[in-house]
Parts: structure tokens; C-alpha cells; sequence
């Protein structure tokens, strides 16, 4: 193929034929997305079901299809199992599908548009930002019972994009240019300094340390359907845009002077690919505080098992993200019951050794 004559547009086959795999190859294979969906509808089931209070799957099935327009089943669950099923377990089982898939699938964006397989989606300041607005809503906002929003969200929403806009604006004004070296020393340097700044704030407060760090560790409680409102537009503006470039995340890979002889816009590409995977992390940061590796974790599974095209891994991390992080949460529910360990602990535990299998991997000399 001749890259020297670039044209506007390019037809299918030479972009596949750009990032060095035949097209079958690099297409999402069948098998492998109803085995994301089967991994999904399973992991719910089982975080709906299990818990504290054990609910019989039979039971659960019933009361799901008896809320189905013109379904009228008998659930069996008394008036407390089925309060617990619609007000506790079911919109927290949600609420993790959500964080969990867009952690997963703002992961895969960034390790795309940075071509870093370590790159997450805390890179550029979000998970700073977050936490010096959580921060500061703990320490110095009356207590949301006085408030007919919870504050804590939106503070930590605001923080997040704060961050971001940050690393942005540091990394236009020091090179002038949207590079993605630039951008990430630029995040490093927002987050030392945001976290300076939560740490200094902590100090100056010291009865608000212990539910800073509650939220910091993250936790997926929820009384309700609040936070799962809150988040699912930003989740699914930020999936669709990102679902929308996996094809010219795969061009990208090959390099920025191949991609642009091939007529892709690298520049607007890595623009929207950030922004979207920014805007849905800031998002489920909000709700969840700061989980940790399922941006690193699932991506790296799915690429193992399923290859290294993103028209791949992003509709694959989507749903195997949400199955984990389901899952995650119910071992940090059952583990200690009916106490409770912080969700960001059992991510830890998994993704330490996890991220250092891949350093090993890429040091051994692997993709």
C-alpha cells in the first residue's frame, strides 16, 4: 500500500490491511460477545440474589418479570425481600454495571490514544480532582440531609472535570500542542498538586478524615435509584463516542504519520477519545469514589482472550467490566458479613498482582 498519497476517505480493507491483521481477524467474533453478555446476566444475577440476606433466584425472577407491562406473576417475596430486591440489591447491581463498564471501557480509550497498555483511567488528574471536591464537600458542606441532592457527588463530579481541564490547559500552555507525552506529565503534575491540596485540607479537618478515606476506598452503596440516574446519560454518551472510534483506535496503533497518510484526523480522534472516556470516568467517580485497576484489569483480560483490535476490546471490556465489578462487590459484601470491606480494597487485592504480571510481560519482551 502506498501511505505517501493520502486520500480522504479509505475503504475498509486498507485500514485493515493498515494495522497488519485480516479483517475477520480483527472483527468482533460471535462467540465472544455472547460469552460477555452470558458473563454479564450471570454476575447480576448473582450480586441480586446473594448477599446477607440470601433471596431465591426463583423468587427474584418472578418479581423482575412481574414489574415486564402485562406480566402479573405472584413473587412469593415477603413486603421486607422485596424492598431489599428493588430499593437495595437491584439498583446497586446497576449502579456497579455501570462504574465497572465505563472503568473498563475509558481504560481501553486511553490505552489506545496513548498506545501505553498501563495507561487508566485516573491518568490525567480525574482521580485527584475527585477526591479534593469529595474532600472538600465532606469538610466543609452541611450535611446532606440538608441539602435536597447529595452534595458529595456533585463535588466530586465538579473536582474531576477540574482535573482535567487542568492537565489540558497545563499541557497546551507549556508545548502548544495536544501530545500525548505532554498530557500525561502534565496529569502527573495536577495530581501532586490536587492531592497536596486534599491532604492540607485534611489536616485542617481532622473529624472529617475517616469519611474521606470511607469514600476514597470506594463503595457502591446506594438506597435507591439516585445515583444510577445521575450517572447513566454520562455513561452512555461517553460508550457510544467511544464504541464509535474503536475502528481508528486500531489505525492509531500503527503511528500517528501512518494513520494521518491513511486520512485519519489523529488530532480529533485523540480529542474525542479523551474527552469521552474523562467525562464518563469523572462520572462513576462521582457515585463510586476511586476503584482502582478495573481500568487496567479487564481490558488486559480481553485482550488475551479475544486479541488486540479494538473493535474488540472495547465492546468486550463494556460488558466484562460491568460482570466485574459486580462481582467484585458482592465478594466485598460476603467476605466479612455483615460487615463490609471497601470495594477498592478487593480491587487492590486483584489488581496488584495483576499489573505486575504485565510489567513482566512487557519487560519479557510481550506486545
Amino acid at each position: 500500500m502506498n501511505l505517501t498519497a493520502p486520500r480522504p476517505t479509505d475503504t475498509r480493507d486498507e485500514v485493515d490491511d493498515a494495522v497488519g491483521a485480516p479483517a475477520p481477524a480483527a472483527r468482533l467474533r460471535p462467540a465472544w460477545l455472547a460469552a460477555g453478555m452470558v458473563a454479564l446476566v450471570a454476575a447480576c444475577l448473582a450480586g441480586i440474589a446473594l448477599g446477607p440476606v440470601d433471596l431465591p433466584l426463583s423468587a427474584v425472577l418472578r418479581s423482575l418479570a412481574d414489574r415486564l407491562p402485562g406480566v402479573d406473576v405472584d413473587s412469593g417475596l415477603s413486603a421486607r425481600d422485596t424492598a431489599i430486591l428493588w430499593q437495595l440489591r437491584l439498583p446497586r447491581v446497576v449502579l456497579g454495571v455501570l462504574v465497572g463498564a465505563m472503568l473498563a471501557i475509558a481504560g481501553a480509550g486511553y490505552q489506545g490514544v496513548f498506545r501505553n497498555p498501563l495507561a487508566d483511567p485516573y491518568l490525567l488528574g480525574i482521580a485527584a480532582g475527585a477526591g479534593v471536591g469529595a474532600t472538600l464537600a465532606i469538610a466543609y458542606l452541611p450535611a446532606a440531609t440538608r441539602w435536597w441532592i447529595d452534595p458529595l457527588p456533585l463535588a466530586a463530579f465538579a473536582g474531576a472535570l477540574a482535573g482535567v481541564g487542568a492537565t489540558y490547559v497545563l499541557s497546551r500552555s507549556v508545548t502548544g500542542d495536544r501530545g500525548t507525552v505532554s498530557l500525561i506529565l502534565a496529569g502527573v503534575a495536577v495530581a501532586a498538586f490536587f492531592t497536596a491540596v486534599q491532604t492540607f485540607v485534611q489536616m485542617r479537618n481532622a473529624e472529617s478524615i475517616r469519611r474521606v478515606y470511607a469514600w476514597i476506598l470506594g463503595r457502591l452503596s446506594t438506597t435507591g435509584w439516585d445515583e444510577v440516574l445521575l450517572i447513566l446519560p454520562y455513561v452512555a454518551v461517553s460508550s457510544v463516542a467511544l464504541l464509535g472510534h474503536r475502528r481508528l483506535l486500531d489505525v492509531i496503533g500503527v503511528g500517528d504519520r501512518e494513520a494521518t497518510a491513511l486520512g485519519v484526523p489523529v488530532t480529533r480522534v485523540r480529542v474525542v477519545v479523551v474527552v469521552a472516556a474523562s467525562l464518563g470516568t469523572a462520572a462513576a467517580v462521582a457515585v463510586s469514589g476511586l476503584i482502582g485497576f478495573v481500568g487496567i484489569i479487564v481490558p488486559h483480560t480481553v485482550r488475551l482472550l479475544a486479541g488486540w483490535s479494538y473493535r474488540s476490546i472495547l465492546p468486550l471490556a463494556l460488558l466484562f467490566g460491568g460482570a466485574f465489578l459486580v462481582l467484585t462487590d458482592l465478594l466485598a459484601r460476603m467476605v466479612l458479613a455483615p460487615a463490609e470491606i471497601p470495594i477498592g480494597v478487593v480491587t487492590a487485592f486483584i489488581g496488584a498482582p495483576f499489573f505486575v504480571v504485565v510489567l513482566r510481560h512487557r519487560r519479557v519482551g510481550g506486545p
